[in-house]
């Protein structure tokens, strides 16, 4: 991954046009900035401006119509992102809901706290499901080391059972961390819905989701949140870029 502000000038125009679309700034029908637009605004070769498009092209985002422009692909049920880095993962509160399930709150958790390199077995929790245009996909249950939950036990967001908010755990702790986030480790498998996760994910129980594990390091390496989410397959797609290392 690469250092903050070391990105490459397509990744980042990329990154804000994504963001843009994402928050309906171009609704369908509505016509991105040209390309000629894009280079003169940003100070950017036209050639870095297309490779920022074709990047959009690929993700499913935008398509191209010769002689008319670039326009944001119509938004279908099914929630799409691509995530490459953190920054992406933050900006998740772009264009979903968080609900909190169960406030933060300090218990024992052995797993957890192993995974999460805590000294003794209690580790502060919370739940919460992730919504897009009012459909539930995500249940997702967070631990935290607990001097680390302290950062945040005075947000609203994390007090009261049913708040709706707009943000993410990881982006309110990265302004309140004495480091940065720098990395997350991640595993995907799958499970089936427990009666728990069924009620809240509006699905039968024993139903297939996906699981997906995210265990954030701060720059030095230390575990600093436990992330595991449970995902609704006919809501949710899941796509990453894979690039090769130059030679």
């Amino acid at each position: 991954m690469a250092a903050p502000g070391r990105d490459s000038a397509y990744v980042r125009l990329a990154r804000e046009l994504r963001e843009a679309i994402l928050r309906h700034d171009y609704p369908e029908g509505v016509r991105l900035p040209t390309e000629a637009e894009l280079a003169a605004s940003h100070g950017l070769s036209r050639q870095t401006v297309r490779r920022a498009f074709q990047d959009l092209v690929t993700e499913g985002l935008v398509h191209r119509v010769p002689g008319r422009g670039t326009f944001a692909a119509p938004r279908e049920e099914q929630y799409l992102r691509q995530f490459g880095s953190v920054e992406d993962l933050m900006a998740l509160s772009l264009d979903t809901t968080m609900r909190l399930v169960s406030p933060l709150r300090r218990r024992v958790d052995v797993d957890a706290a192993g995974r999460l390199r805590v000294g003794s077995d209690r580790v502060d929790h919370l739940s919460f499901l992730r919504l897009h245009e009012d459909t539930p996909f995500c249940l997702t249950t967070v631990h935290l080391p607990p001097d680390v939950g302290a950062l945040v036990a005075d947000r609203p967001e994390l007090t009261k059972s049913g708040t709706d908010s707009r943000v993410t755990i990881i982006g309110l702790l990265d302004g309140r961390l004495p480091e940065p986030i720098a990395e997350a480790e991640q595993s995907v498998t799958v499970a089936v819905a427990s009666a728990e996760v069924a009620a809240q994910l509006d699905c039968p129980p024993q139903h297939p989701l996906l699981r997906i594990d995210r265990l954030y390091l701060s720059a030095s390496g230390r575990p600093v949140e436990l992330a595991v989410s449970h995902f609704v397959p006919e809501h949710y797609s899941y796509r990453v870029r894979l690039r090769r290392h130059p030679r």
